[in-house]
């Protein structure tokens, strides 16, 4: 089996609700997985943008969420988990929040096969320095949002 990434709120590269983003309450959208590969210790998740600043001219990728260390038990996003530092400077989960037109934000699982440990409050390139070899599968789910028209 395959390791598969989903969510109620929105299917893959479908519109991201309002609720998860800067227009809402900014609260993360549920996630699910089914299929971890055998010998799977630890899952991590990476949340991007790399359509910043305007997808017309992109000129960076902007992280919107760093978790790592949920237990290999979980199905989904729970409090079970480390989590690092967006880029809008703080921890956890940072929504949508385009400047111009319609992003692109990439939901990326991966299956591990160790705990990471403590990491400090690590950035997306920190984690992908710590998950090095330890990759056994991924997953990705594609949402994107355009602010509403006002």
């Amino acid at each position: 089996m395959t390791l598969e990434l989903s969510s109620t709120a929105f299917a893959h590269n479908g519109h991201i609700p309002a609720k998860h983003s800067c227009d809402g309450d900014d609260s993360a959208p549920p996630l699910a997985w089914r299929g971890a590969p055998a010998g799977t210790k630890s899952f991590a998740l990476i949340v991007d943008d790399p359509d910043a600043p305007d997808p017309e001219a992109p000129k960076r990728v902007f992280v919107h969420w760093v978790a790592y260390d949920i237990p290999p038990s979980a199905t989904g996003i729970d409090g079970s988990r480390k989590e690092g530092m967006n880029d809008g400077g703080k921890r956890g989960y940072m929504g949508p929040c385009p400047p111009i037109g319609r992003h692109r934000y990439f939901f990326k699982l991966y299956a591990l096969d160790a705990q990471l440990g403590e990491l400090g409050s690590p950035t997306k390139a920190d984690l992908e320095r710590a998950m090095t070899g330890h990759v056994l599968a991924q997953a990705e789910l594609i949402g994107t949002y355009e602010h509403p028209k006002r």
